[in-house]
């Protein structure tokens, strides 16, 4: 029997649930990989299906939130060989489980740690209540490719975001992969949106976009100030953290919180 050539994966885009080309049609080579180089108006096509999604994922139930996020631990600790052939190893693809399930365990306690019950001098209750920000862009860092996206795209979504990320040019094959597993996991179509390709060639768009409400631009090295300014437009809120920071205020740079008075006894 003569041999086989094995069948080779195709990395597209991750856009509104579904993998899609480049609407370009246009890939490079990285890896040793043929990659989606996405463009301009698949960074359109992101957001406008982060925004759809958005609502319903921030309208649901933290707990919810959590045990969905969970199940993105649970998809990528099932394929920890495949991932670890596409970053360092397996102690990242480890590292990147962890920091799921980290913060799907925070997804429902927000509101008690960063809300509060505020003193006030009248016969109210006064509450600050933590909100989502809306769609959030990343601009992934280009090292760790895996854990650092996962480092980023982790605490948006707790908080109820929906998000755009940029994966790392030079190692995109992971996001891919971690898209398949969010893809087979429990999140709404449009809550993740993953695009390969240049950063420097995307970014700008996603940056001065006038529907993202905030972006997050930690792997934007070269950039960042052309960011800034770009993100001035319709003031988004913009964002610069550590590769692979974890913490709760990871996840509060991302909400708005909502002060809320009610007459007591009513």
């Amino acid at each position: 029997m003569a041999d086989r050539l094995p069948v080779k994966k195709t990395y597209k885009l991750f856009i509104g649930g579904a993998f899609p080309r480049s609407e370009s049609g246009r890939t490079y080579e990285v890896q040793g990989q043929n990659v989606a180089r996405g463009s301009r108006k698949d960074v359109r096509d992101a957001v406008q299906a982060a925004r759809g999604a958005q609502p319903k994922w921030g309208s649901m139930t933290a707990y919810n939130r959590g045990q969905v996020l969970y199940r993105i631990a649970e998809m990528m600790e099932a394929r920890t060989n495949e991932f670890a052939e596409l970053c360092s190893g397996k102690d990242e693809v480890h590292r990147a489980i962890d920091r799921w399930v980290w913060y799907a365990g925070f997804a429902d306690k927000l509101a008690q740690v960063i809300g509060s019950s505020n003193p006030v001098a009248g016969p109210y209750f006064n509450f600050t209540i933590p909100e989502p920000t809306g769609v959030v862009g990343i601009v992934a860092p280009a090292e760790p490719p895996l854990l650092g996206l996962v480092s980023r795209i982790a605490p948006a979504l707790t908080g109820g975001n929906a998000v755009v990320a940029l994966a790392s040019e030079d190692s995109p094959p992971a996001a891919i992969e971690l898209a398949e597993a969010i893809a087979t996991s429990d999140v709404p179509g449009g809550v993740v949106n993953i695009l390969t390709g240049q950063t420097a060639e995307m970014a700008p768009w996603l940056a001065s976009h006038m529907d993202v409400n905030a972006i997050d631009i930690t792997g934007a090295n070269g950039l960042r100030t052309d960011l800034e300014v770009a993100a001035a437009d319709n003031v988004k809120r913009v964002v610069i953290a550590q590769p692979d920071a974890q913490s709760l205020y990871e996840i509060s740079a991302f909400l708005e919180l909502k002060t809320v008075w009610h007459p007591i006894g009513t």
